[in-house]
């Protein structure tokens, strides 16, 4: 069974974090991190500076915004970042010389020309209110306007994590195709065109539980999806050009079945060529512990990134207090896939300052691997929702405008990260799965305030990703335990067998993949992945260790039992 809760103690399916325990969240400004700030990333100007401001004359003098003949006037030391123009017959030259007259009167305490231009009449820079005023009087110069901040006429995000990820720098601005997102979740509203345009190209239902209204019922998927690839003023995702599949697994109440989340992996195994599937996301996760020598989801998903696909799983929500939880549930404990922890931005752009969020899920899988590898911003994250759905009605408290609200939880670090693949994909389309999770773990960003091995070996930068030529293998040693597939298929299978075999004989196993020079030169290279845990105790305390091998069982009877139904 998988589930959405939210609750303290329901705290597994799909990744998403409510309110009423000490983990619990809350926030006074929903436009915020949390602190009180707010930031507008914009990269196009919209109209010009002067048409935006009432302007004033008066003879002889240059046009300027009343605000600004005032603001000068009373601070005639201040500085002032401006755009002065000259008249059609003052040369561009003679602007310049008009300029630097007045610095000449006036000295510079401030900047002084910044920009000379070949399109406008005229100069940019930062000047004395003095300097201003003495200008405004010179009738060779026709206007003085503010060089005031520009919105985007293409996307904007009120929150710092685009700009963590550095989703404007790449993804926003390099206008190139993007790979198709699959999302796997509760379905999404594709009649959000504000959101998603024309670009959910399919709508699949696999949800087995009821009640599961057409759309997106619960509105989780909607908002995953509007993180990814939403393309709102205000509220744009990473990859806003992307396109998007949805398959819907999940009833309104958030809860679905193991076997309903396997045949949409099967979907998109089979359609992923059809729709340009290179990006499928899945922010949920088991609700009992498991093998993925054994689980059929891990599987699932396996068979995905074999077969080109990357698989972004969110690694859930049941740590206490930030201290080490395991990751213990499919999809997010499989080797190959990324799975995502959530970072708390502290409000800022720099990661210096970030920490792992107390809920986020990490420390060892049942079979030995470190998790989560990678993080992204997962706390106070603004998205999409129908008004209609039962996470937008459950929560009045969080909305932050109408068909908008904020939650959090590993299930929105996931797309996150699920946007920056699909950007490093538009970068380098020949990427496999296993080159675009080493390209984006490499350029991590470590997180000095997080709790050891919490988020991986760092926060997301996509940016960065994108300039990776030749991404080292970060599952290098799982390859080599690939072999074809015994029912003919193209795509070839993990020999657990094989592989179980030589980590149970040999903890270093895994050391060689990560001796490279490539590995050793990044900022993280002593970090918990270079030395795996195969050193450690808890592959010698791993819930199978003990002879479970052998009976092909884990010794923990809920997972045979309950992993499908609940």
């Amino acid at each position: 069974m998988l589930r959405n809760y939210s609750t303290r103690g329901e705290v597994r399916s799909s990744a998403l974090w409510g309110t009423g325990s000490r983990n619990g969240e809350s926030r006074s400004n929903a436009l915020s991190s949390g602190r009180g700030r707010a930031f507008v990333v914009a990269f196009v100007l919209v109209a010009g500076l002067a048409a935006q401001l009432a302007l004033a004359s008066s003879a002889g003098a240059a046009r300027m915004p009343k605000s600004l003949r005032a603001a000068v006037k009373a601070n005639p030391t201040g500085a002032f970042k401006v755009i002065v123009e000259g008249t059609r017959t003052t040369g561009s030259s003679s602007v310049e010389t008009k300029v630097k007259k007045a610095l000449t009167t006036y000295p510079a305490r401030v900047k002084g020309i910044k920009k000379k231009y070949v399109v406008v009449n005229g100069l940019s820079g930062e000047f004395s209110g003095q300097e201003i005023a003495s200008l405004d009087s010179d009738p060779g110069i026709a206007a003085i306007v503010p060089d005031t901040a520009v919105r985007s006429a293409g996307y904007s995000n009120n929150q710092w994590w685009p700009n963590v990820a550095e989703a404007p720098g790449s993804a926003w601005t390099s206008g190139l195709a993007m790979p198709t997102i699959a999302v796997v979740d509760s379905g999404v509203d594709a009649t959000r065109l504000a959101d998603f345009g024309a670009r959910v190209l399919k709508q699949v239902n696999f949800t087995s539980l009821t009640p599961n209204s057409a759309g997106d019922g619960r509105g989780h998927g909607t908002f995953v999806a509007s993180i990814a690839a939403g393309q709102a003023p205000g509220y744009a995702g990473f990859a806003p050009t992307a396109n998007l599949v949805s398959l819907d697994v999940l009833a309104d109440d958030g809860q679905g079945l193991t076997s309903d989340v396997i045949a949409a992996a099967d979907w998109i195994y089979q359609n992923k060529d059809a729709y340009g599937i290179r990006v499928a996301n899945f922010s949920l996760t088991g609700s009992a512990d498991s093998s993925f020598i054994y689980d059929p989801l891990d599987k699932a998903v396996e068979k995905l990134w074999l077969s080109g696909v990357v698989v972004v799983a969110a690694s859930g929500n049941y740590a206490v207090d930030g201290l080490p939880s395991g990751v213990r549930y499919a999809p997010s404990n499989d080797p190959f896939v990324i799975s995502v922890g959530a970072a708390d931005t502290d409000g800022s752009f720099n990661t210096r300052d970030d920490f792992n969020a107390p809920w986020s899920a990490y420390g060892y899988t049942y079979d030995g691997f470190a998790k989560p590898e990678i993080a992204a911003s997962g706390r106070y994250m603004n998205g999409a929702a129908p008004t209609t759905s039962t996470m937008y009605l459950e929560r009045p408290d969080r909305f932050v405008a109408p068909g908008y609200m904020w939650m959090s939880g590993t299930s929105f670090a996931a797309p996150v990260v699920s946007g920056a693949a699909a950007d490093v994909l538009s970068k380098h389309p020949s990427f496999t799965p296993d080159q675009v999770k080493g390209a984006l773990m490499l350029e991590a960003r470590p997180i000095d305030h997080a709790a050891p091995n919490s988020m991986g070996v760092g926060e997301v930068k996509a940016d960065a990703a994108d300039d990776v030529l030749s991404p080292p293998n970060p599952n290098l040693a799982l390859n080599s335990y690939l072999a074809p597939d015994p029912n003919g298929g193209t795509t070839p299978v993990f020999d657990t067998a094989s592989w179980s075999s030589a980590a149970f004989a040999d903890a270093s196993w895994n050391s060689a993949s990560w001796a490279s020079a490539s590995w050793a030169s990044a900022s993280w290279a002593s970090a918990s992945w270079a030395s795996a845990s195969w050193a450690s105790a808890s592959w010698a305390s791993a819930s199978w260790a003990s002879g479970s091998l052998a009976d092909g069982t884990l010794p923990t009877a809920s997972w045979a039992s309950s992993i499908f139904v609940q």
